[in-house]
């Protein structure tokens, strides 16, 4: 994207977006990108610029003047537009958050009397498969089958930058239950020391298929539940 600037004597600042993964933003990386952008090269003869217009004072008869205005331009080189190739070198810090920037001074739209705009690297974060980052803190589903769910069960999940972050239940887990593991969410841009958290929600994959009569009176007297059929508006 193209920002017009006010100011008359630089040009437009140019925004783009930068789409960085979560492990980058975890880890933190570092990343060249190539980029065309448009200059000006001196050609040979003289142009017109910085133009103005002055006041002049001319006498027209004894004690009687007037003022008039003109355009007055100084002389520079020709200029052409020409295309220059370059490769800009760009540190992704961890914890960095979808929209912070990063300017690189004079990198931007050239202009014919003036400076350069600036140009900025907009941080977009990619869809991770497993992690959704809100903040410092990480959130993620966790399917486990219904025997997990009511007799418990352990296991590892694996993190952003390969370490596995344990999970042990021993009693119930019922669908949509969360837990929150400390400290294994992002690090902090400002405090990299300073950790958010991890939030895991539980869905309960149903066994498919038929139980016989002997499975479904085990069942009742395993759990022993009394009926608790209700209606109730969840909205």
């Amino acid at each position: 994207a193209v920002v017009s600037t006010q100011s008359t004597g630089k040009g437009s600042d140019v925004v783009v977006d930068l789409y960085v993964t979560l492990e980058e933003l975890y880890l933190g990386n570092f990343v060249t990108v190539q980029r065309d952008r448009p200059a000006f090269e001196e050609t040979p003869g003289t142009r017109q610029c910085n133009c103005r217009m002055e006041m002049k004072t001319h006498m027209t008869g004894p004690g009687s003047f007037q003022m008039t205005q003109h355009r007055v331009c100084d002389q520079c080189p020709n200029l052409r537009h020409v295309t220059v190739t370059e490769e800009i070198e760009l540190e992704i810090e961890p914890g960095m958050l979808d929209g912070m920037t990063q300017r690189f001074s004079e990198k931007g739209e050239p202009h014919m009397e003036g400076e350069s705009g600036d140009l900025y690297f907009k941080v977009k974060t990619l869809r991770h498969s497993v992690f959704e980052r809100k903040g410092d803190d990480l959130y993620t589903n966790l399917t486990i089958s219904l025997q997990e769910a009511l007799v418990g069960f352990e296991m590892n999940l694996k993190h952003l930058d390969g370490h596995n972050v344990p999970i042990k239940r021993e009693k119930v887990t019922w669908p949509g239950a969360t837990i929150m593991k400390k400290g294994e969410g992002m690090p902090n841009f400002e405090n990299r020391n300073k950790l958010g958290n991890l939030y895991i929600t539980f869905d309960v994959k149903f066994p498919r298929g038929e139980l016989s009569s002997e499975d479904k009176e085990s069942i009742v007297d395993i759990l022993d539940q009394a009926s608790v059929q209700m209606a109730y508006n969840g909205l």
